[in-house]
């Protein structure tokens, strides 16, 4: 292993830690005040940051004229919806089972991306598909008992985080990633503040200090990842990114007292089997049908 993929692992383990703490001050903070009025405010000093990084590297002139705007528009707008959606399943079902769930999307952006952008998908990484959603039907064990319907709001994240995957790789097409990362913070922003506007409410002195928490984390989370990318490829230190799951269970049992279930852990341990073998398979794929 030379010495860039090496920092660039470390990267990746340092992002999904600082991740791990974002979602944990998200669930404390979404459990307690709106979520609308959480994110928007996240999302403020998010576009700060990519106005600023963007600036910075002198691209502001370029990102304001993205080859294809609507494109960038709705990723931004599907990724806001997303976290917001996210943070909701925190609340409802905890770190843990959340996670557990949403480590799927790796599965669903192999699933789409044959048709969606004209890749070959070969029966392997098809195999390790189905395998990753018998995983996820141990988790939440339809059948056994009552079935909790908000046991289905982790997978509808999931799957927006998948369809925006695919809608960053379609746009990379022809835009650059400051351009894309621009576009993904301000219409975020301009999309939160419009709903969580009327959301507001007041936030106690000590949870100010979680919300700036908060919102550094997010900042440092994506900077970690930026800097991550520039030293190893994506599908070198993406298998990497499942130790998120580990983190958030640490900080699911320790700090908001969740239990691991047994069939959490089994469901979890085949989706992140699955997931991390799909990822070995698309390295080796042919290239994407023109």
């Amino acid at each position: 292993m030379d010495q860039n993929t090496r920092a660039g692992i470390l990267l990746m383990v340092a992002a999904t830690f600082v991740f791990a703490m974002q979602d944990g001050i998200s669930r404390h903070l979404g459990g307690t005040y709106n979520i609308w009025m959480v994110v928007m405010i996240r999302y403020w000093f998010f576009a700060a940051f990519v106005i600023w990084l963007t600036r910075r590297n002198g691209g502001l002139k370029k990102a304001l004229r993205p080859a294809r705007p609507y494109l960038q528009a709705f990723r931004g707008v599907l990724l806001a919806l997303e976290i917001c959606v996210t943070v909701l399943s925190f609340v409802l079902l905890g770190l843990v089972e959340s996670h557990a769930v949403f480590a799927c999307y790796p599965l669903l952006v192999a699933a789409f991306s044959g048709p969606l952008l004209g890749e070959n998908v070969g029966w392997r990484r098809w195999a390790a598909i189905g395998v990753g959603f018998i995983g996820i039907l141990v988790i939440l064990q339809p059948g056994v008992g009552v079935f909790a319907p908000e046991a289905i709001v982790p997978l509808i994240g999931a799957l927006m985080f998948a369809l925006y995957g695919l809608l960053t790789r379609l746009a990379a097409k022809t835009d650059s990633t400051q351009t894309s990362f621009f576009w993904t913070g301000i219409v975020g922003a301009v999309v939160m503040t419009a709903i969580g506007a009327s959301f507001w409410e007041p936030m106690i002195a000590r949870d100010w200090g979680w919300m700036a928490l908060l919102c550094v984390t997010g900042v440092l989370g994506h900077w970690l990842l930026i800097k991550c990318y520039e030293f190893a490829e994506a599908s070198t230190v993406q298998p990497f990114a499942y130790l998120q799951l580990v983190f958030v269970s640490i900080l699911g049992v320790s700090l908001f007292g969740e239990e691991i279930r047994t069939n959490v852990v089994i469901g979890a341990a085949i989706v992140v089997s699955a997931g991390i073998f799909t990822l070995i398979r698309s390295r080796r794929a042919p290239p994407p049908i023109a």
